[in-house]
């Protein structure tokens, strides 16, 4: 074998390993990779956790990746879903927004902004990447954000969330009304 083939050899060896490692692409119809993070809420700081797998049967859920707590875009973003909360209440939606920052930050953000849903922190990672969501250049998730069903499954993805488009977040909750008055059928 030649260096040049045995290099293409090494080459896909270690594509393949490393795709196995991290993962297919989440497509919508996908079981949802389940979870358990810490939040914080207007309530408390929860370090046992809130688990995706606990809504299943009971509603959907908005997972809102976003990359940080005070930052220009994502303080736009997160101020979107507080000021059309009850959009998400009326279509029986769960938000779960999550970022990397640690619960304390989260706990004074929610205190000063008045978000009434939980930021779930994923300090490692672990579940943006699950998600496709993180940007490893800058150690960061990136905007992202998918609804799981009642059924514990993907049903809408938008990899390129834009804060204060309106046209994304209108997708976003008609299809939260298209899913449940499916679900009253």
């Amino acid at each position: 074998m030649t260096k040049l083939s045995m290099t293409k050899v090494f080459i896909l060896l270690f594509a393949m390993a490393f795709s196995s490692l991290f993962g297919a692409e989440l497509e919508v119809g996908d079981m949802a990779p389940d979870f358990t993070l810490p939040h914080a809420s207007q309530d408390t700081i929860n370090f046992d956790g809130v688990t995706l797998s606990n809504f299943q049967g009971r509603s959907n859920v908005v997972l809102a990746f976003y990359s940080a707590d005070w930052s220009p875009g994502c303080t736009t973003q997160m101020r979107t879903f507080r000021d059309n909360f009850s959009d998400f209440q009326e279509v029986d939606a769960e938000v779960l927004a999550i970022s990397g920052d640690y619960v304390f930050a989260h706990k004074a953000w929610i205190e000063e902004e008045g978000f009434q849903f939980k930021l779930v922190s994923d300090h490692l990672h672990k579940v943006a990447r699950m998600y496709k969501s993180y940007r490893p250049k800058i150690a960061m998730n990136k905007r992202t954000v998918y609804v799981i069903d009642k059924e514990g499954n993907i049903s809408y993805i938008n990899q390129n969330y834009e804060p204060g488009n309106q046209r994304h977040f209108n997708a976003l909750t008609d299809h939260l009304t298209s899913l449940e008055e499916e679900s009253e059928f």
